[in-house]
């Protein structure tokens, strides 16, 4: 029993320390992370969630955006930036009425929708919940940013990220 008890310290003290090197964080303020994602030549995913009555965004968020693998593959890749529209939660109204220009702005209809931007702030493409987890999803992002890589030169450019 002594050898035990503190082989078991041991290992709930790793479990429970921060992972080194992973930052992942959902961000709220858009120009901020339009800049960080510009400075870090990563792209911007921006998940507009019904966090606490959304369905889908909740599968989502478990089956995804909660798993090490998307967190690893989102931190060396990708700024993100959450646009909820709780039902039960208090937001601020400065991030509410944010979030609010970016819904009619991107003509936003259902919950989740997931828009990905280049390091510039151009609409590269859209995702939603799809079944797979985090790899089905991590590919539909390269996809997507492979095509907006492959795009002929002359094509126009995409709608923008409203930053002011």
């Amino acid at each position: 029993m002594k050898r035990i008890v503190p082989g078991l310290l041991a290992a709930l003290l790793i479990s429970c320390a921060p992972r080194v090197g992973q930052s992942f964080e959902w961000r709220t303020d858009l120009p901020a992370a339009a800049a960080d994602a510009r400075q870090g030549q990563k792209l911007l995913l921006l998940d507009f969630s019904g966090s606490d009555w959304c369905i889908w965004c909740k599968r989502l968020d478990a089956e995804v955006f909660s798993t090490d693998a998307f967190k690893t593959y989102a931190d060396a890749n990708l700024v993100c930036v959450l646009a909820d529209f709780p039902r039960r939660a208090k937001q601020d109204p400065a991030l509410q009425a944010q979030n609010e220009r970016l819904m009619r702005h991107f003509q936003v209809q259902g919950f989740p929708t997931v828009l990905l931007f280049s390091p510039g702030g151009e609409l590269i493409g859209q995702l939603g919940y799809q079944p797979g987890g985090p790899e089905a999803f991590i590919r539909a992002i390269q996809q997507a940013h492979s095509r907006y890589a492959m795009r002929p030169p002359d094509r126009p450019a995409g709608p923008k990220l409203p930053l002011d």
